[in-house]
């Protein structure tokens, strides 16, 4: 086998292993749902020991990356997929933090119905699982257009948040007596906010590995 196609397949494999990080956060993320639903304590610890696994694959991933620039010297096209692929693995990771960091926040609720303190709590959630989806796939399909759908979505989650944040408000103001829960959930919708903006930077770098441009500044 030449080098030229050892190289693809190693272009090849690293877009197969951003993939599969991407599934992974999204199973993930699809686990913290289902606890929200059914106030699983083990589905709950499941979600926290499996965010090393995704830690471990970003590691992975970052080092196949550098090789490939260092050894092959990539340019254009391949070089703005690479240098794409080592910052999407970090908002990746990123996300599955904060679903693991969510998680740690339901276990000490100990089966506390959210949507007592928010009835857009659950919608936050939804939407969430939504635009990291269309993210992921935005990018590991290289669909420019559907990545520039989730930048817009993102609008809706920061809505969403400030609704839960003024029920909250709404709440401490009346004398709520358990405002460690109130914030708790005010954490949870803060961390939905993050996975928001995670999964737009995850659209952006999809736009950039097309353009070669980023926010309208051309780096490549």
């Amino acid at each position: 086998m030449g080098m030229r196609s050892i190289y693809m397949e190693e272009l090849d494999g690293l877009r197969k292993s951003v993939k599969e990080m991407g599934e992974a956060v999204e199973a993930s993320f699809d686990q913290l749902l289902a606890a929200v639903e059914s106030k699983d304590e083990d589905l709950e610890m499941k979600i926290i020991a499996g965010d090393r696994v995704i830690n471990d694959m970003e590691r992975n991933i970052e080092s196949r990356c550098l090789s490939l620039i260092t050894r092959q010297q990539p340019i254009a096209g391949d070089l703005r997929m690479i240098s794409a692929a080592l910052k999407v693995v970090t908002d990746i990771e990123r996300i599955g933090d904060q679903t693991s960091d969510i998680a740690e926040l339901m276990l000490r609720m100990k089966g506390t119905e959210l949507d007592t303190y928010s009835r857009h709590i659950t919608g936050m959630l939804g939407v969430a699982k939504e635009i990291v989806n269309d993210a992921v796939n935005a990018f590991v399909n290289r669909d420019a257009k559907a990545a520039d759908e989730v930048i817009k979505h993102d609008d809706v989650v920061d809505e969403l948040f400030t609704k839960v944040k003024d029920d909250l408000v709404r709440m401490l103001r009346e004398g709520v007596s358990d405002v460690d829960a109130c914030v708790d959930v005010l954490m949870i919708a803060k961390y939905l906010e993050r996975i928001g903006d995670h999964a737009v930077n995850i659209a952006e770098w999809e736009i950039f590995q097309e353009s070669g441009t980023i926010k309208d500044i051309r780096l490549i």
